[in-house]
């Protein structure tokens, strides 16, 4: 039993497996990542498992897109064997006496790959049965299709080391001879030094197959070293057309062909760090970490000088050099004087009056729409429930409605609605019904954006685009975009200033969109219409000259450099920009701000509306029958449905930033409902506030909040309109809607 577990032991497999976790902790992190990340325990939130698990290629689960991720994974498995056989491979000396030494060493160092696949292919058949409701043979369909590609890429890299190992043998043959006296036995002493040091036994030569390992002591050290260090250039070609690989993606990546799975893309991103890692520890060796923090600071430099500038911009913005509006107190507060704020209230109020005329009653109720942030699960949420809403009051309800606002994903279905809705009043043949626009706004957004964030933003940041005269850089925003106006058949590919005359006639509700200066969490307010009498909160003290406005008219800040000509893509983006998953936008002044998703501040967009209401509120009392607040929240209300828990020592450290994250809503609803209590005063008819809000059946199998969707999830978010809940929010609005008639 002892000697079968020291034959176990010191066998080749074994021996690697130590080596690895002793000398290649930072190659292991991207082992590591993807088996969190398959098993739910690495930003599952975002919905990366399902990058892997179910991969998407040209709209859908299939055998195709499986068999590229396959391929992908192939590269990342072939380049973690080149790195480490290159880092590693004079160790075992052995190998080089062995036919195909690099095949042998792949065979032995298959544990951790091997591991991950198993894993993999059990968590992959959970998510699709369970998640993507794929039906079993389809599933074994698509699994084949995976192995199919791993099993290619291998082949095709055997095939190439195969051809290597006989040029090889063929180039070095005459300088194999056998070394007498003082030579041998230094060469013999070197030889044992390097055996003692991770002595192996026994080496896989084949499946359950082990052969002993040879004594290489006979041959010259300056033989073996020139097998491996051929082997090691040939690796290093085999690196080198992974990244060409990464390169040509990112370069073609708008051709839809070239749009890989997110999966497939990191993959190969792994791949490439994995091989830059170990050719800095191959190289440079004990000069690595100098030369990556050397390497840091001339990056830092470069971008601090905008020497390379990768920020994201809004799409259509003057970004040109020239007198950049200040960022300052003075600037702000010059753009909400009272002559301002009374010139831009007479407009709006002439707007009112239009809506107004286009009611059937005297005294109207005012309708106001507030569309909660929450990723494709708000926005599929909130587009069924308008849909319904439609239905419900034979085509009027965004008649009804004058004002729309809120955050991210919810306010992506607004914006599709209200346009559907625009072009349906001028003409066009379309049923505001049809369940094709839901499909359309719930289709995937979250691979190309992470595709784009491995092809290019990390690899390549330089491929340029152009829009309204202005070239901008293509990114993850940019593909976001790009992705969300194909699903939705380019309705969207417009101006915010298309809209300007339809609005100010009334004939569409307004839309404020939103986002959040990270400077000063101040509001960025984008409107068709000046918006000043929104900047600042009505109630103003002494304190208040020194704060000035906590939001800004975008549009006035940054007139001069076409603020109405960003594309309403982008303002959508803007609203929706969540931390890490899209870039935040960075808008031209001095000094430089940039904005992210309006949720951070108000992910309901009621923070908004209550500060229309009280800028109007005369006109409301004189000319309306009350107001009602429609609320499309994709949370539930209040603290029951998400509670912060935490039970691990991990948990205890990071608890007062992960509480606020948790809770940080739910704070935002906690001040909401004191605002909308306060508001209950300068009104003569008392707010009504309806919400519909998306409750899963079983809080465990909610949607997440990210920009996927899985097929369980759709049906599950198209069900939670017809719960008790949101059945009652349907019954008692419609009944105000016709009471109001």
């Amino acid at each position: 039993m002892k000697k079968a577990a020291k034959y176990f032991y010191y066998s080749f497999p074994i021996q690697l497996l130590v080596l690895h976790l002793r000398k290649s902790q930072s190659l292991l992190l991207f082992w590591a990542i993807p088996f969190l990340t398959v098993t739910g325990h690495f930003m599952k939130l975002f919905g990366a498992d399902g990058l892997f698990l179910a991969p998407e290629y040209l709209g859908s689960v299939n055998p195709l897109g499986s068999a590229i991720v396959g391929v992908a994974a192939g590269i990342f498995i072939m380049s973690w064997n080149i790195a480490t056989f290159i880092l590693h491979s004079s160790r075992f000396r052995f190998l080089a006496a062995t036919t195909n030494p690099f095949l042998k060493y792949c065979l032995n160092n298959a544990i951790i790959p091997s591991i991950f696949l198993i894993v993999y292919f059990f968590e992959a058949y959970h998510y699709a049965i369970k998640y993507e409701l794929i039906p079993f043979e389809r599933f074994l369909l698509i699994s084949l299709s995976f192995l199919g590609g791993l099993i290619f890429l291998h082949v095709i890299s055997f095939a190439y080391f195969f051809t290597a190992d006989r040029r090889i043998v063929r180039r070095i043959q005459p300088g194999i001879f056998k070394l007498s006296g003082d030579q041998a036995r230094q060469t013999t002493q070197d030889a044992e030094a390097s055996v003692f040091e991770l002595p192996v036994l026994y080496y896989a030569s084949g499946f359950f197959k082990f052969h002993k390992a040879r004594d290489v002591s006979h041959y010259s050290l300056t033989f073996l070293d020139s097998i491996f260090k051929r082997h090691h250039f040939s690796a290093i070609i085999t690196i080198l057309l992974a990244f060409i690989l990464l390169i040509s993606i990112g370069f073609f990546l708008d051709k839809r062909a070239f749009q890989l799975p997110a999966g497939a893309s990191i993959f190969i991103f792994f791949a490439l760090m994995v091989a830059v890692i170990a050719a800095l520890g191959y190289f440079l060796r004990s000069w690595s970490f100098l030369f990556v923090v050397l390497f840091y600071f001339l990056l830092n430099t470069l971008y601090v000088n905008n020497i390379i500038d990768p920020r994201n911009r809004a799409y259509g913005l003057d970004y040109r050099s020239g007198d950049r509006p200040a960022y300052t107190l003075e600037t702000l507060q010059s753009l909400n004087t009272p002559e301002k704020i009374a010139a831009d209230k007479e407009n709006m109020i002439g707007i009112l009056n239009r809506w107004k005329a286009r009611q059937q009653t005297d005294k109207p109720l005012l309708v106001m729409l507030n569309f909660s942030g929450g990723g494709l699960r708000g926005a599929s949420f909130s587009m069924n429930a308008l849909q319904h809403l439609d239905s419900a009051t034979d085509g009027r309800f965004l008649r009804r409605a004058f004002m729309m606002s809120g955050a991210s994903g919810g306010m992506l279905a607004a914006a599709y609605f209200r346009e559907l809705y625009r072009q349906k009043q001028e003409g066009f043949q379309i049923n505001l019904q049809d369940k094709k626009y839901l499909k359309n706004v719930s289709e995937d957004l979250l691979n190309p954006v992470f595709s784009s964030l491995v092809a290019r933003d990390f690899i390549a940041p330089t491929q340029r685009f152009t829009y309204n005269g202005f070239s901008y850089i293509k990114d993850r925003g940019y593909a976001f975009e790009e992705k969300f106006n194909r699903n939705t058949g380019g309705v969207l590919d417009h101006p915010v200033g298309f809209y300007s005359k339809a609005e100010s006639s009334a004939e569409i509700p307004l839309i404020i969109f939103n986002s959040v200066v990270t400077r000063d969490l101040k509001k960025m307010i984008i409107s068709t219409q000046p918006v000043s009498f929104l900047m600042q909160e009505a109630y103003i003290d002494s304190a208040s000259k020194f704060s000035g406005p906590d939001a800004i008219d975008f549009g006035a800040l940054f007139r001069g450099r076409s603020p109405m000509d960003v594309r309403v893509l982008t303002a959508l983006r803007m609203n929706a920009t969540y931390p890490y998953v899209l870039p935040a936008v960075w808008l031209p002044t001095h000094p430089i701000i940039d904005v992210m998703d309006a949720g951070l501040r108000d992910n309901n967009g009621e923070e908004t509306t209550l500060r229309f209401l009280y800028a109007f509120k005369d006109w409301i009392n004189e000319n309306t029958s009350g107001v009602v607040i429609v609320q499309f929240r994709s949370t539930m209300k209040g603290s029951w449905d998400t509670p912060y828990k935490g039970s691990t020592m991990a948990d205890a450290v990071t608890r007062p930033v992960s509480m606020l994250q948790s809770n940080w809503f739910k704070v935002q609803d906690y001040n909401q409902n004191d605002e909308i209590t306060y508001s209950q005063g300068f009104l003569k008819d008392p707010i009504r506030r309806l919400a519909f809000m998306y409750v899963p059946e079983k809080q465990q199998i909610g949607a997440p909040l990210n920009f996927h969707l899985t097929a369980r999830e759709k049906e599950e978010v198209a069900s939670s309109l017809y719960r008790e809940n949101n059945e009652e929010v349907m019954k008692d609005l419609i009944q105000i809607l016709k009471s109001d008639r």
